[in-house]
């Protein structure tokens, strides 16, 4: 689940909604350089930084596997 910090880990392949695009609702696919959300869960998906610097709560875990 996205909205457990336990579950999202560093490398991994996700899709994340940005600030901008939290309306929309439109996803933005990478892999997670850092994790910012610091509560064990957060209702609206766990803050992360992907590779790219792009900052958005998770939606989907692509990819199961750790770093």
């Amino acid at each position: 689940m996205p909205t457990k910090r336990e579950n999202i880990k560093p490398g991994q392949h996700v899709q994340i909604v940005l600030k901008k695009d939290q309306r929309s609702g439109r996803l933005t696919e990478g892999v997670i350089k850092d994790i910012l959300t610091k509560a064990p869960k957060h209702t609206h998906g766990i803050k992360v930084r992907l590779e790219n610097g792009e900052i958005g709560r998770v939606k989907v875990i692509l990819d199961q596997q750790e770093a």
